[in-house]
């Protein structure tokens, strides 16, 4: 009386397929579970029981439930439908034969309903790579399933229904694949989606540097007074990038599904946005943790991660965001276990430009900055210098006049149509560096940035005067190139002219406040 069903376990966001093997004896009552499982495997145990006595099933003797191969560790409640359906195909319930070539995932609750798992794009994907043609998921876990083709997705809410099922005298409600030409189509990916030149008034040069940062992928620090409105043109940046294809929306969806996150934006393409807390936990914000999960870098892949009050964050977990910042990825190391997380994102981060957040205000005398310079230098001390070489715009933000708030918005974007019209061209010039570069200008290696930038006679001359004059380190230098290259594009030009190298440059305010600070400006 031994019988097998088939599931999977997600590491990272890579799943490996599991075997439960489900074996009745005689004798003594008695439910065991071996494979390495934590407890909440071992407490699968009761809540299959509580589900098999909803069937009106209970076996008198001993149930062995072994969870292949045994060596891996594994953790959750997913296991626990195959457990039950394996169980009743060994006491010939349903037939043996109605497991094969199926996976089956799910929690059971006490009632015996079938309750969402996480992880569940990644185990379609690995019963897909294997040959599976059905996969049996909660129902709630249905429409992220979908997203994988040429694989037969069907949904239950019980396990009487599963029963039924495999008995062959119930159905179970099949997903339709999701149509990728509504979820990602021309007219959803290409149109205005955000509203950064209609609800942020005045600000016109922060909107600028945002759009040559959607246009090339670069991160940002906006640098400003309290209530000039960076927060809120952070939040509404996702509205300049396109909606994700069909490849991205996949990567995106899986960690999400693996960290348990809500999927339903994602499922249309949305770029992710998270902005965690300046108390985030070193793990919270990378990953990790006894069984690795995904940080908030990773939970932010082909999005944008916004961290407000920037030097307010513990200064090992912004030393931790070097690697992922070059790479795109993080590496989480255990003692059993070695896993990588995708982490390409864009940074958008905030500060003031002081303490008491007034230097360079262009308020009124009386609300002048107060701060030491030794308050201002120790104020800037909490962010280092390698992390803000990583950053590359620096924009300095003012505070808006009253009158301009009380007036309709004042930006040169005024209409949907010339909204849809910059889109499109930051859309554009996106695509054109992917197809041609094979990545976006931010990431660009230097090597490749020096095959493709053309450079007008003056402005080269330009461009190494200002990097001394600017005592900028190789790092810095190269991102001026790659912004300058970005606006070069934006305004429809062949080459990099003198305009285009000193707009770039211009976004380095954070180093004349440190020149200040040393008392040399």
């Amino acid at each position: 009386m031994l019988a097998r069903a088939f599931t999977s376990i997600v590491v990272g966001v890579r799943a490996i397929p599991i075997e439960v093997e489900a074996r009745l004896f005689g004798g003594q009552p008695n439910f065991s579970i071996i494979g390495l499982g934590d407890n909440a495997v071992k407490e699968a145990r009761d809540r299959v029981q509580s589900a098999l006595s909803i069937l009106n099933y209970c076996h008198r003797g001993r149930v062995l439930i072994n969870l292949a191969p045994a060596e891996l560790k594994k953790e959750g409640s997913s296991f626990d439908l195959a457990i039950t359906v394996g169980i009743l195909a060994a006491a010939k319930v349903i037939p043996a034969g109605a497991l094969e070539g199926r996976h089956l995932f799910g929690e059971i609750a006490l009632n015996g309903e079938i309750r969402p798992v996480r992880g569940v794009v990644s185990s379609a994907i690995v019963a897909k790579e294997l040959g599976v043609g059905e996969i049996i998921v909660p129902f709630d876990n249905i429409e992220e399933a979908s997203l994988i083709s040429g694989l037969t997705v069907r949904g239950a809410r019980s396990v009487a229904e599963v029963a039924a099922y495999l008995k062959g005298v119930g159905e179970l409600p099949v997903a339709a694949e999701i149509d990728s030409k509504v979820r990602s189509g021309v007219r959803d990916q290409y149109s205005f989606r955000g509203d950064l030149f209609t609800e942020v008034l005045g600000q016109e040069r922060a909107k600028r540097a945002l759009t040559i940062a959607a246009a090339g992928g670069h991160n940002v620090l906006l640098i400003g007074p309290p209530g000039c409105g960076k927060s809120m043109l952070a939040s509404r940046f996702t509205g300049l990038l396109p909606r994700l294809n069909e490849r991205e929306k996949l990567e995106v969806v899986k960690i999400h599904s693996v960290a348990g996150s809500n999927i339903r934006p994602l499922l249309d393409g949305e770029p992710p946005f998270r902005a965690p807390h300046h108390i985030v936990s070193d793990v919270g914000l990378i990953g990790g943790g006894a069984f690795p999960k995904p940080g908030e870098i990773s939970l932010a892949h082909r999005g944008v991660l916004f961290l407000d009050e920037f030097p307010e964050f513990r200064r090992n977990a912004l030393e931790a965001l070097r690697a992922p910042l070059e790479q795109g990825s993080v590496t989480v190391t255990r003692a059993k276990s070695t896993v990588t997380y995708p982490a390409e994102f864009q940074l958008i981060a905030t500060m003031n430009p002081c303490p008491c957040g007034r230097l360079g205000s262009n308020t009124l005398s009386k609300e002048a900055c107060m701060c030491s310079r030794s308050a201002i230098k120790n104020y800037l001390r909490k962010l280092s210098g390698p992390i803000l070489d990583r950053i590359d715009l620096h924009v300095e933000l003012e505070s808006v006049p009253i009158s301009t708030l009380t007036q309709e918005s004042t930006s040169n974007i005024q209409n949907k149509g010339a909204k849809d019209l910059l889109c499109s061209k930051i859309f554009s010039i996106r695509k054109n560096q992917i197809d041609h570069r094979g990545a976006l200008n931010s990431r660009l290696t230097n090597q490749a940035l020096k095959k493709v930038v053309r450079f007008e006679r003056k402005a080269l001359n330009l461009a190494e005067q200002m990097a001394q004059k600017l005592s900028l380190s190789a790092r810095s230098y190269f991102k001026v190139l790659k912004i300058a290259l970005t606006i070069s594009e934006l305004n429809d030009s062949s080459e990099i002219k003198s305009e285009h190298l000193a707009e770039a440059l211009s976004y380095r305010v954070l180093d004349r406040i440190a020149k200040y600070a040393e008392g040399n400006g």
